[in-house]
């Protein structure tokens, strides 16, 4: 698949088959998330593969919602503040080195047939617990992976003249 056919294809999935994700497209997702250029190439995050057969209810407590579970996997990105780059203003790079970092895995994930959907808004403390993360490391996101049964519900766009600004 053409790169901006995987940016075209990928869409949040709300809904997956229970089939098992093959060992092999799970670890090329995680090498795309490796792989990701990040501030001084510091890498500031973790990422948990957890299987959900059997943990369904405890994982609802950090997302509520049942496709969240339906999935075979769900992975959670961990940032690390104290690893990453700080620029001289004190702004530090974690969230966003993460966040490239698992769009990597996404944009991998969907290049293989696989869905995912980005997960900000969960339980933090929840997670927390449920996941044993420490203090020093915070979740960032989280996402189901596995085969799409719901199909997309695409939304739309604004234009790319709202959102690019030339200099003269």
């Amino acid at each position: 698949m053409e790169f901006l056919d995987v940016i075209k294809n990928r869409y949040s999935v709300r809904g997956y088959e229970s089939d098992e994700v093959e060992e092999d497209k799970l670890n090329l997702v995680l090498e795309a998330a490796r792989l990701a250029p990040t501030a001084v190439n510091k890498q500031p995050f973790q990422f948990i593969v957890i299987r959900t057969r059997g943990r369904e209810e405890e994982l609802k407590r950090i997302y509520p919602a049942d496709w969240f579970v339906e999935a075979p996997i769900v992975i959670c990105a961990v940032t690390i503040p104290g690893e990453a780059w700080v620029r001289r203003d004190g702004k530090n790079y974690c969230e966003v080195d993460t966040a490239i970092a698992f769009d990597h895995l996404v944009l991998a994930a969907t290049s293989l047939g696989l869905g995912t959907c980005w997960i900000a808004a969960f339980d933090l403390e929840a997670a927390r617990e449920v996941l044993e993360i420490p203090e020093h490391a915070l979740p960032l996101l989280f996402t189901p992976l596995g085969y799409p049964k719901a199909g997309p519900r695409r939304m739309g766009r604004k234009e790319l003249e709202k959102l690019v600004r030339y200099e003269k």
